[in-house]
């Protein structure tokens, strides 16, 4: 993975003069189509005033998780701790939801905005163990690119 590329293009498509909407569209597609093990990619916001995310804009299977509640779930569970969560293996999360007997694995990070929790880009992968700390140090650069065009 060539973090330094990715960040690149990553800040040509935030720094592009496309709606906030298109701008997350274009990151999932991209992220989607340039890491081999980024099977799903995709955004939750918090669903106004609700304690449950809902889904924005994302790349890969439709998904029946539309909505989550806080604390269900690896996204839920960001949405309540504020904090990463890597999961190399799901079958190893007792609350873990099921997105599709494909999924292996699954990579949370939360998107900030004035220190407020505000969503999470979420990213599952058809592959066991396939995260690293590029693609930590990618997903904290995106939620910090992305929390800019919130605010």
């Amino acid at each position: 993975m060539q973090v330094q590329n990715l960040k690149t293009q990553i800040t040509t498509l935030i720094d592009s003069d496309f709606l906030v909407e298109k701008k997350l569209q274009a990151i999932c597609n991209y992220l989607k189509s340039e890491i081999a093990y980024y099977d799903w990619v995709g955004f939750y916001f918090k669903n106004g005033n609700k304690n449950e995310l809902k889904l924005a804009q994302y790349a890969g299977e439709p998904t029946d998780h539309i909505i989550i509640p806080f604390g269900k779930g690896i996204c839920g569970q960001v949405a309540v701790s504020n904090n990463n969560f890597v999961v190399q293996d799901v079958s190893e999360q007792e609350n873990y939801i099921s997105c599709g007997w494909k999924v292996k694995s699954e990579i949370v990070f939360p998107i900030f905005v004035n220190e407020k929790n505000v969503g999470q880009i979420d990213i599952d992968s058809h592959t066991v163990n396939p995260f690293t700390e590029k693609d930590e140090e990618l997903l904290e650069f995106i939620c910090a690119k992305v929390s800019q065009i919130l605010a």
